[in-house]
């Protein structure tokens, strides 16, 4: 469609309303000002009516147009033009849309009737999908700079000699009551038509204009800065000398702020680095009953959000509602544009995080036998747990690994196609007693599902839980408690996420007796539970624990049974050959005494030797020990436990080998120096495995020793400080 075309379907059409006025002002349109960049909406107004004018200049054909007054002002009526219709909700909301969309270039009217004069009026256009594609405010009563009719074609013919000015020909002063040197709009209709006016102060000239084809005019002039504040009159005077006049008493100045005084446009609020899920609140100042739009830009430039504020009588603004930065928003430098329609401020802030884990799939959804992959940062030297569940909770594969020094971290699991379950699947990272997850698809998109954790495992009854929720932003769960008989406890919960997905809800626990419960969190057909006891106490009298095997790999599950008193908390701790803790989980035992644990799992990576397992409660406890063995085909493993101090020999550290094969192994100690202070002999086991003790000399120097062992196949080497 040709912007030609265009304007002879809707502008030319016009919009016929009740009033005259209404009619009039849409012919003879002044702009007020315009705040979006790629769409332009203007207004004018006349009492409690407005006509908006709406300019696609943007690449994208809009669809639909949405206004709605702000506070203090009700839409009463409107009108639209042939083609369009518009309807107004609870909310106060008109919606304009048509069959047909606004291409570049053209233009449609609107008529607005609100309860009061001079109403800001904000507006969002949207394209076919009902994405957003500008916002802004228009504000009819502000006054334009030019001091006359800016719609008067100069070259048209101007009718002199005829009468101009007629008994029913009337004017009005906006404001009612201006003051010296402000600068005032003239509205008149019913004069004669397409002539030349002058207009007048008592009897000094301070404008002119011509009337349009129906008598009608708008136009502005500046009242001189030299005039009594007293009763002055204006008057509209035609080439015959007739003229029209009205008498206002001018305003006091000390009440005026002058439209020549620019208030500069400043933003505050913003800072410089804000988190995911952040509300930024930000104001500052703006020429007076003006207005400011703000827009948001991501780090790919696109944009992210938009504002519009209405400026007040004194210059000052802020934005109604924080701009929320979105839970899965990118990191990284964002851009903010304030704008009053002349000035541009661009602000930069950075979207980062607190957070000490961030890790990410490589995309967001894996086909059936896609090796599924995922990367990201967590704190340096340090282990950190992964366990990837599928769509019904069930473990897919879990892995402690050890940090290194960039901080870099890479999970991933070979899926298999007609095995593994369609869904969304989970990555569970703990470090440091922090959590966080990671979501991906598999063989289908994307679902967030629903994560419930306590802030600890045992509560008294005096206490209050504290229950954390991750999900779908803003989304609506249900939470009930079930007792340990089966029941419900209490009334069911409403839980309402905030707009990062996140919430945390404190569920009281008077009245719970002792024992082991179960929240159940759902929304719709998506399902989530986590136990929790309450009561349970430290002391469960003697521990029999035991494992289903004595020897494991590099990666394996290990199940920990046992017994001990009923309703007992316990901790379960897994320790490597360095006595260094690896892990440790909170558990309880049932009514029987009986107590299982599976949330224990070698490192994959996990050294070569001797571990245990220790089992507390307490004073009492019990110790499980256990081989770890490779998984490895070919090469040797080391593993060196210190601080062994024999009587009548002296300190001494212990050095466990394990090779591929049945072997002679020759462990050669050297030092800094390169010399060499102590050779070992071991033979290896059936199992392929052997021991020496290194007995260090007591006139040895402290510092770093290199423990190196091999065979005719393979040799490895391990650092060892001496101190």
């Amino acid at each position: 469609m040709k912007h030609g075309k265009f304007t002879t379907k809707f502008s030319m059409r016009g919009i016929f309303l009740s009033t005259l006025v209404l009619v009039s002002i849409i012919f003879v349109l002044i702009p007020t000002s315009v705040y979006a960049e790629e769409i332009n909406v203007t207004s004018v107004g006349l009492d409690e009516t407005t006509i908006i004018t709406l300019t696609n200049n943007s690449i994208e054909n809009i669809k639909t147009f949405k206004i709605w007054p702000s506070s203090g002002f009700t839409f009463e009526s409107f009108k639209t033009e042939q083609g369009w219709i518009g309807e107004k909700n609870a909310q106060g909301v008109i919606i304009f849309s048509s069959s047909e969309t606004i291409k570049n270039g053209e233009i449609v009217k609107f008529g607005i009737k609100a309860d009061k004069k001079n109403v800001p009026i904000n507006w969002k256009a949207l394209n076919k999908e009902n994405k957003e594609l500008d916002i802004g405010i228009t504000i009819s009563t502000e006054i334009p700079d030019a001091n006359q009719n800016q719609k008067i074609d100069k070259n048209q013919n101007i009718v002199n000699g005829e009468p101009g000015i007629f008994s029913e020909s009337v004017f009005r002063i906006i404001p009612d009551v201006p003051n010296n040197g402000s600068t005032i709009r003239i509205v008149g209709d019913q004069f004669g038509a397409l002539q030349k006016f002058n207009f007048y102060i008592n009897t000094q000239k301070i404008g002119d204009f011509v009337t349009d084809e129906n008598g009608h005019f708008i136009t502005t002039a500046k009242i001189p800065s030299d005039q009594n504040q007293d009763r002055v009159d204006f008057k509209v005077k035609d080439y015959e000398g007739t003229e029209k006049k009205i008498s206002i008493r001018l305003g006091e100045l000390d009440n005026r702020i002058p439209t020549s005084e620019e208030i500069k446009l400043t933003m505050k609020g913003l800072q410089n680095s804000v988190s995911r899920g952040d509300n930024i609140e930000i104001f500052g100042t703006a020429n007076p009953n003006t207005a400011v739009t703000i827009k948001v830009n991501d780090p790919n430039n696109k944009l992210l959000n938009a504002r519009a504020s209405e400026v007040d009588s004194i210059g000052n603004w802020e934005i109604s509602n924080p701009i929320t930065v979105p839970f899965d928003a990118d990191y990284g430098k964002y851009s903010m544009t304030i704008s009053d329609g002349k000035n541009p401020i661009l602000k930069t802030f950075m979207v980062k995080t607190d957070k000490t884990i961030l890790i990410f799939p490589t995309k967001v959804m894996f086909k059936e036998g896609e090796l599924i992959q995922f990367n990201g940062t967590a704190t340096p030297n340090k282990q950190i747990e992964l366990i990837l569940e599928n769509n019904h909770g069930d473990e897919i594969k879990s892995d402690i690994i050890q940090v290194d020094n960039s901080g870099f971290v890479e999970f991933s699991y070979q899926s298999t196609e007609n095995d593994d379950k369609e869904g969304t699947w989970t990555l569970i990272a703990t470090q440091d007693g922090k959590k966080e997850f990671a979501y991906v698809g598999y063989g289908e998109q994307l679902t967030i599902p629903i994560n419930i954790e306590f802030n600890k495992a045992n509560f008294q009854s005096t206490e209050t839980a504290v229950v954390s929720f991750v999900g779908e932003p803003s989304s609506i769960l249900k939470m009930i408690v079930i007792s340990p008989s089966g029941s419900m406890v209490g009334e069911e919960k409403i839980i309402e996420l905030r707009a990062d997905g996140r919430m945390d809800h404190d569920l009281k626990l008077d009245g719970f007796t002792s024992g082991i419960y179960t929240a159940v969190v759902t929304k719709g057909n998506s399902q989530s539970s986590e136990s929790f006891s309450v009561g349970l106490q430290l002391g469960s009298g003697q521990i029999d624990a035991k494992i289903t095997q004595e020897e494991y790999q590099q990666g394996e599950q290990i199940l920990l049974l046992g017994n001990a008193n009923p309703n007992s908390l316990l901790f379960a701790t897994l320790i490597n050959p360095n006595g260094i803790e690896i892990k440790k989980v909170e558990m309880a035992s049932k009514t029987d005494g009986i107590f299982t644990e599976d949330r224990l799992k070698v490192p994959s990576n996990a050294l070569v030797g001797t571990w245990e397992i220790i089992v507390s409660s307490g004073s009492n406890s019990d110790k499980i020990e256990f081989e770890v063995l490779s998984n490895v085909e070919n090469g040797l493993f080391m593993v060196i436990k210190d601080d062994i101090d024999i009587p009548g020999v002296g300190k001494s550290i212990k050095i466990f080998l394990t090779a591929s094969q049945k072997t002679s192994l020759i462990v050669e100690v050297i030092d800094d120096d390169g010399i060499m202070v102590d050779k070992l002999n071991c033979n290896t086991t059936a199992k392929f495995k052997c021991e020496v003790m290194w007995v260090i000399d007591k006139n040895m120097s402290p510092g770093e020793y290199n423990i190196k062992a091999y065979d005719p196949v393979s040799s490895i080497e391990q650092k060892y400080l001496l101190k």
